[in-house]
């Protein structure tokens, strides 16, 4: 499977930082976006791994094959509740996903029945959804079948056990025909009141960083490891699922506290890193998910040349701020950020929170087409998807 590690970069001084957070305060229209150039706003290089092979060469003539509308489509993951796999199906396929998210109210009663039900979602079996689901195990577990140890039980086991941990859960997960897992919590807290004590690998960077690199070994060849909330919710206490929450934390502190649990999961392999709703204001006032300052500090700093997703975006419309009001506006920024696919947690009615797939979808198409978003970006997000859904079918095929 194709990891998000590439040769990293030197540290940047804060000098360079500082420039870098005062081009993350200009509009976002105004914005370079990830995988372009600043200067030239042409595609940047992708890293190795991204271009070899059959399935790359598979991915190549997609794009190539796809219009600009069906690339942008290919940029969500979205979920739609219920476990009725052709309703589900004709969601993705009308829609033109990349990918579904699965919650509790899409898991059937047994492992079963759900290998069925996944089997049945992809419209084109040669490249099939990404199929993601929230499976930390302990706090957050949509699949009762999974008995595994969680991260309250892990902390204080050798990290030996989180690897063990971490390939029964994913052996589970490629079972039942999950690709992706968003469950490997990569933030450090000591604090026991913080809604993050009991899903956290490690209480401190360093027990933090060997249980997430054991996390991401033990899921290797299984599942698509995904490395969360960077760039680190552990500094930043207050639940992102009420408020936006803010951290005093400078960037060389968060060198020594923060990153080195999510730099040992790139170095081990993982392939996405979700972003989280939560402020650095020392780097970015903004959530780091529509921060542009710091997807570049992943890709610089920390090396990491995968695919970036946000947290669920519809979280940033639950806090009731009217700068985040707009769905299709949230995505768009997200985008213009540098995340490779945006997440929504869509309910069984959308326009509860006003939207609406097909104008979300025309929204970011248009932003394109105004110059918001460069072409290159949407190209270099797309192509990586498509290399994912390969090696997801790749891997499929060999169990």
């Amino acid at each position: 499977m194709i990891s998000g590690r590439r040769h990293p970069a030197p540290a940047r001084r804060l000098a360079a930082l500082a420039a870098m957070a005062l081009l993350a305060l200009t509009p976002s229209g105004c914005t370079a976006a990830r995988g372009t150039d600043a200067k030239s706003g042409t595609a940047a290089p992708l890293g190795p791994g991204w271009s070899a092979g059959p399935v790359a060469e598979d991915a190549t003539r997609r794009l190539a094959a796809m219009s600009l509308t069906e690339k942008v489509a290919s940029l969500l993951m979205l979920h739609q509740p219920g476990t009725d796999a052709a309703e589900l199906r004709t969601f993705a396929g009308a829609n033109g996903l990349g990918g579904l998210i699965l919650m509790d109210d899409n898991v059937p009663v047994s492992p079963e029945e759900m290998r069925a039900m996944t089997d049945a979602l992809s419209p084109d079996p040669e490249l099939p959804l990404l199929i993601g689901i929230d499976q930390e195990g302990g706090e957050v577990s949509r699949l009762p079948a999974d008995l595994a140890p969680g991260a309250a039980q892990l902390q204080t086991l050798p990290a030996p056990a989180t690897e063990d941990a971490f390939r029964s859960r994913s052996t589970l997960l490629q079972s039942v025909g999950v690709s992706v897992n968003f469950g490997i919590v990569a933030d450090v807290t000591a604090d026991p009141s913080s809604f993050l004590a009991g899903r956290v690998l490690g209480t401190d960077p360093a027990s933090a960083s060997a249980r997430v690199a054991a996390a991401v070994t033990g899921e290797r060849a299984r599942v698509l490891s995904t490395l969360k909330h960077f760039p680190g919710h552990g500094a930043a206490p207050r639940d992102s699922h009420r408020s936006i929450p803010s951290t005093p934390l400078g960037y060389q502190d968060w060198l020594t506290r923060e990153a080195p649990s999510f730099q040992s999961g790139i170095e081990a392999g993982a392939a996405l890193i979700m972003f989280g709703h939560l402020a650095y204001p020392s780097v970015d006032p903004r959530p780091a998910s529509l921060s542009p300052a710091w997807h570049e500090i992943l890709r610089t700093e920390l090396g990491f040349d995968g695919v970036t997703i946000t947290d669920d975006l519809l979280m940033l419309q639950d806090f009731g701020l009217p700068e985040y009001a707009d769905p299709a506006e949230n995505g768009i920024a997200a985008l213009a950020a540098g995340n490779t696919m945006l997440l929504s947690v869509l309910p069984a009615n959308p326009a509860r929170y006003g939207t609406d797939v097909t104008v979300l979808i025309g929204r970011i198409v248009e932003a394109v087409d105004t110059g918001r978003l460069t072409l290159e970006q949407i190209d270099d997000a797309a192509y990586k998807l498509l290399v994912l859904r390969g090696r997801a079918a790749l891997s499929a095929s060999q169990e």
